[in-house]
């Protein structure tokens, strides 16, 4: 397949979008890439697994980080791409192929050459892996095999926000709480010691849980402990023996993965809990001369992130980072998937003048 990257940022979009790039099969959709990146002069183009990096050596004060990954979650009969009423349709169109575009299409019409055009050196980071489990996470290979190709200033993260800049991000704590009991025949319950009915107390314990609130940067993060997957029971007629809660704790990221940890064995004291999943947060990061900088262009007031990114990956680096992107992420994994032209159109005009100069406030 050959990318070009000076289509119109619209139809660009539509180009990715068509290539199926499902989580492990990104690497059509990276072959393409890394050949589109190839033929842009003033680029050092590298590849680690289905990653692409490709990077500027001007030799400017500072760099920028453009980051978006390649895959998306498994196609739900929408592709291949259709365009309706200024809306482009399609698997991965707002999550996050219409960011990948803006970026793509930046290194192909940016003054790369140019002395004095950019105001930064550009990293362009298009990587594997982020709609899975963490240990195949693309990002995560690169940091430990590659370190030197995420160095940065800034690093803003091209994931959906509705075109507004989502500062950090929340960190995320899974939990297994498990209940024993006895088992009896459910006609005799007497005789047995119900698992499910002891969940009773822990979902009253979760429910009445008082989560704060914390500002940071002027971004407000909201905590919350839930109970999300309740599993127990072996047949109709048995009183269970077992039964187990998956609590989620979302943290806001002035606390560490240890503290959070720390915070739900205080909150579920008595009961046993086995950590299943562990990722920390990042904080806003705006003191940052190039965030300050972005922000002042877009004109947007930065709002906290809901959810965890990885711009966590950046922060654990200390890269301050950024989410920023066409797309609405309220769209994203859906059926209906979609981005409004006129969004992207935006991104690019907004990211150009930023790396430019041309917007400064």
């Amino acid at each position: 397949m050959d990318l070009d990257l000076r289509a119109p940022v619209g139809e660009l979009t539509r180009c990715l979008v068509d290539v199926p790039s499902v989580s492990g099969d990104e690497a059509a959709l990276a072959d393409a890439v890394q050949a589109a990146l190839g033929r842009i002069g003033g680029l050092r183009v590298e590849r680690d697994g289905d990653a692409v990096v490709a990077r500027t050596s001007l030799g400017l004060p500072s760099r920028i980080v453009l980051a978006g990954h390649l895959d998306t979650v498994p196609i739900a009969d929408n592709l291949p791409s259709r365009v309706e009423g200024g809306r482009l349709y399609g698997c991965g169109t707002s999550d996050m192929k219409a960011g990948l575009a803006i970026a793509l299409r930046l290194a192909a019409t940016l003054p790369l050459t140019e002395p004095g055009a950019l105001r930064h050196d550009i990293t362009w980071i298009c990587y594997d892996h982020e709609e899975v489990e963490a240990a195949r996470n693309g990002l995560r290979r690169l940091a430990a095999q590659h370190r030197d190709w995420l160095d940065g200033d800034l690093a803003i993260l091209m994931e959906p926000t509705s075109g507004e800049v989502e500062a950090g991000c929340q960190g995320t704590l899974r939990v297994v709480v498990r209940l024993g009991g006895r088992r009896a025949h459910s006609a005799r319950s007497w005789l047995g010691d119900n698992a499910i009915h002891k969940a009773g107390a822990l979902l009253q314990r979760l429910a009445a849980y008082e989560a704060r609130s914390v500002t940071l940067d002027g971004c407000t993060y909201r905590e919350g402990l839930s109970a999300v997957r309740v599993d127990g029971g072996v047949a109709g007629n048995v009183i269970p023996d077992a039964c187990t809660v998956t609590v989620n704790f979302r943290f806001a990221p002035d606390r560490t993965p240890q503290a959070a940890v720390e915070h739900v064995r205080e909150v579920l004291a008595g009961y046993e809990c086995e950590v299943t999943d562990l990722s920390g947060g990042a904080p806003p990061g705006l003191a940052a001369a190039p965030a300050a900088a972005f922000v002042a262009a877009t004109g947007r007031t930065p709002v906290a992130k809901y959810g965890w990114t990885d711009v966590a990956r950046f922060a654990e680096l200390g890269i301050p980072a950024l989410n920023y992107g066409p797309g609405d992420p309220n769209l994203a994994h859906t059926r209906e998937e979609y981005v409004e032209l006129a969004a992207i159109d935006e991104g690019e005009r907004l990211l150009h003048g930023y790396l430019t100069g041309a917007l400064t406030a």
